[in-house]
């Protein structure tokens, strides 16, 4: 197993962790050490990933930073009444050059991912969202990607790559596995007219932070239809985090972050988790407590997640047809979750990419609208992408 990217977690941290409660999770933890090495992944269902890269932010002027009050916040909480176990396996540290860094984390992630384990990666700069969806590419033909962010990070693509224009990168680089991206939480006055009617033009999805903020049950659809999941810091408003971690006076509250990292971690889809933007500073108590609480709320939407997208079995799902615009539309209940689909159909003599995006997940109010008569925004761009 080829983990020789990974540093191990450090002694001062270790040290800390010997004084917590025997409940705290720390002390329930399989941590990669100095001392032990590298721990036995047999049954552990997620993994931490730090990642200590951050050269390719614009802002970048050489610091350095480290993990270590993320991981002692995070040890000392107690768990839920979890059945996971959690490997922290230490962190990638800067390669010779960003690529050998990008390579180093696209390797761990495909390696964990073809092992059933879920890996959660801390992060630096948020380009390091790319090589975690290069790591799908021998791993599946399609990958739907959800950026919680207050940018679309669309950018220059012909330009490098840095941190607020990697999402370019990902549509137009080869192989194109990229099947659909939907932003959360975007500030409209930080994306540029362009961008926005780029996403528009591609039939990406994006909700807006006042969408968000106002019903946060929307998140939960397009996290259950997403491979991977990337949260930038920055989506949070400034009053709930450190001195260098502000970005803008709106964003996500605590609370409203922590229901977003426990939707992506109920969604049986979701194979990989990231946070990133991370910049430790002198009163950084607050943002690695809020990373903890959104790593902790995390795993337990993992602990909850339900198989209830059997459609196999008729006693699994109630079945609603409908009449919207002339479209017939046709929508599944889960009879164990309550939670909604909508049917996507097949297009005739089209290179149909939905082999199997035939379900999209979708909400109740969905189905209410569509008996008023009103298409799904949903369907459409599903409908849209897929006649493309």
């Amino acid at each position: 197993m080829n983990f020789n990217f990974l540093s191990p977690v450090q002694d001062a941290v270790l040290a800390h962790n010997e004084l917590l409660s025997m409940q705290a999770l720390g002390r329930k933890l399989k941590i990669h050490s100095q001392h032990n090495g590298m721990p036995d992944l047999e049954g552990v269902s997620i993994a931490i990933i730090g990642v200590l890269e951050n050269r390719n932010d614009i802002n970048y002027i050489g610091e350095t930073f480290q993990l270590n009050e993320v991981r002692k916040s995070f040890y000392a909480l107690f768990p839920g009444s979890w059945n996971t176990t959690i490997a922290d396996l230490g962190d990638i540290n800067k390669g010779e050059s960003v690529e050998d860094t990008y390579f180093a984390l696209k390797t761990t992630v495909s390696i964990l991912v073809q092992k059933k384990i879920i890996p959660i990666v801390l992060g630096g700069s948020q380009d390091l969202t790319y090589a975690m969806y290069r790591a799908y590419d021998h791993l599946m033909p399609m990958v739907n990607i959800v950026n919680v962010d207050s940018c679309f990070d669309l950018g220059d693509s012909t330009k490098p790559i840095k941190n607020n224009s990697f999402v370019g990168k990902v549509i137009l680089d080869q192989p194109y596995n990229l099947f659909n991206y939907a932003t959360v939480g975007y500030q409209t006055y930080f994306n540029s007219q362009e961008e926005i009617d780029l996403m528009e033009r591609l039939y990406f999805e994006a909700y807006r932070l006042g969408e968000v903020s106002n019903d946060i049950t929307l998140v939960e659809p397009v996290m259950r239809d997403a491979n991977i999941v990337s949260i930038d810091l920055g989506a949070v408003k400034a009053s709930e985090v450190s001195l260098k971690q502000r970005v803008s006076p709106n964003g996500l509250d605590g609370k409203e972050i922590c229901a977003v990292a426990r939707y992506a971690g109920i969604s049986n889809k979701v194979s990989a988790f990231g946070i990133f933007e991370y910049k430790p500073s002198y009163d950084d108590e607050v943002t690695a407590m809020l990373i903890s609480q959104m790593l902790w709320y995390f795993v337990e939407g993992v602990n909850c997640r339900i198989k209830d997208d059997d459609f196999l079995n008729d006693d699994s799902h109630q079945k609603f047809t409908t009449l919207a615009d002339s479209e017939e539309l046709i929508f599944y209940k889960s009879t164990k979750t309550g939670r909604w689909w909508i049917e996507i159909p097949f297009l005739v003599n089209v290179n149909n990419k939905l082999k199997k995006h035939t379900l999209l997940p979708c909400t109740q109010k969905d189905y209410l609208d569509a008996c008023d008569g009103e298409i799904p925004n949903r369907w459409y761009k599903a409908y849209q992408k897929n006649s493309v």
